[in-house]
């Protein structure tokens, strides 16, 4: 087989199995156990992944999205060589920079300091080498004097910084994230996505997991969607997150609960003059319910692009009938780009009220908008959130 250049990431046909979880060590638990063995019972096999099947190239950024369970940390595993398939064959050439947990790499016995000699040493670097970088290191990850302190007396937060700027600045030929930053706040998050797009831009093959979506579109060129442990997409990122946010919508729908006092009968976005959604442009809803009582509340209405999280929220409080009403809005701009959203609603009484009948969050419909790409501020910035949403409403 021919040597891959450096930053060649390829899987082919990988499976990856588990056994089932152990029982307790109790001795009552060991004899049940052994009784079943006895009659032939093996502990069966867990799939995690399913003929997964992938080539990356240098210099190329993947992403890899899906539900929790669906086998994305085992795939970063099986990259960076802590785990091996089961069956297939996964090759990543060159170093590999690894940010699978909190804490990824990182001993807490030993210093800061010991710790970015330590990491530069498994990846093979020189100690000049490190050295040259060392001081970039420890800038970006803030702490300071601490370097010198044992890790394992760090905050949270020290720890990940830390862990990102080794793996980030010793500039590995792959590199591997997965989640860890959202746990970090804002300020880091943003200083950790333009030092990637510095490692990337560098030649670094970058693959990324994340449940934020719209992180997912801008990082990565390529992404992979997985599901119960197959692979359920692989393409173009944008196209491969607007499959998956249209999943999660449908599954949602599927999920609400209608046996809440509120039921609703029928949902229309439109736009204007009740043709198509246009970005920057009016947007009419209107939405048929019923109500089992009369009741003095509040119903809210959010846009978000696949998941529970809106990009923005607008409410409306009144008292609303017991039997059908009918609630109109018009936003009169709508402030998102081209693209696939959930309209997503719930209804409340206040607390307190003694009024049972309310409406949980859960997506109401979904709906095209058409326009450009993104929609920009007067400054020239794309700015999505917060955003003002002028709305008129009306209860008949």
């Amino acid at each position: 087989m021919p040597t891959l250049p450096k930053g060649t990431v390829r899987v082919e046909h990988a499976w990856k199995r588990f056994r089932a979880d152990r029982t307790l060590p109790m001795f009552q638990d060991q004899i049940l156990l052994f009784g079943r063995w006895l009659r032939g019972y093996r502990r069966p096999y867990r799939w995690v992944l399913r003929d997964v099947n992938l080539h990356v190239d240098p210099g190329k950024t993947y992403g890899i999205i899906g539900v929790n369970g669906s086998g994305k940390s085992t795939l970063l595993k099986m990259i960076c060589q802590t785990t091996f398939p089961s069956a297939g064959s996964v090759t990543a050439a060159g170093r590999v920079g690894a940010l699978l947990e909190v804490r990824s790499g990182i001993h807490p016995d030993l210093s800061g300091r010991q710790n970015i000699y330590l990491y530069g040493n498994i990846l093979g670097m020189s100690r000049a080498d490190v050295s040259a970088r060392f001081d970039d290191i420890v800038e970006f990850a803030e702490i300071g004097e601490a370097v010198d302190r044992q890790v394992k007396f760090y905050s949270t937060g020290m720890a990940i910084r830390l862990g990102f700027a080794i793996a980030a600045f010793l500039e590995p030929d792959v590199l591997l994230v997965d989640e860890v930053l959202a746990v970090g706040d804002a300020r880091f998050q943003q200083k950790c996505l333009e030092r990637i797009s510095q490692v990337v831009a560098n030649g670094t093959t970058l693959f990324y997991v994340s449940h934020d979506l719209p992180t997912v579109e801008a990082v990565c060129d390529r992404a992979m969607w997985l599901a119960d442990s197959y692979v359920r997409a692989d393409g173009p990122a944008r196209e491969v997150v607007s499959l998956y946010r249209q999943s999660v919508g449908e599954q949602a729908t599927l999920a609400a609960d209608s046996d809440t006092g509120v039921r609703l009968l029928k949902v229309e976005i439109t736009g204007p003059d009740g043709g198509q959604v246009l970005s920057g442009e009016e947007v009419n809803v209107r939405i048929l319910a019923e109500s089992e009582e009369p009741m003095f509340g509040a119903f809210h209405l959010g846009v978000s692009q696949g998941t529970a999280m809106p990009v923005f929220v607008i409410r409306y409080a009144s008292s609303f009938p017991r039997g059908q009403f009918e609630l109109r809005c018009r936003m009169q701009n709508l402030p998102l780009p081209k693209g696939r959203y959930a309209l997503w609603g719930a209804m409340r009484a206040p607390r307190g009220s003694g009024i049972s009948a309310s409406l949980p969050w859960q997506p109401l419909g979904s709906f095209e908008a058409f326009g450009p790409n993104v929609i920009r501020a007067p400054n020239g910035v794309m700015v999505l959130s917060p955003v003002y949403v002028p709305t008129e409403w009306e209860l008949s």
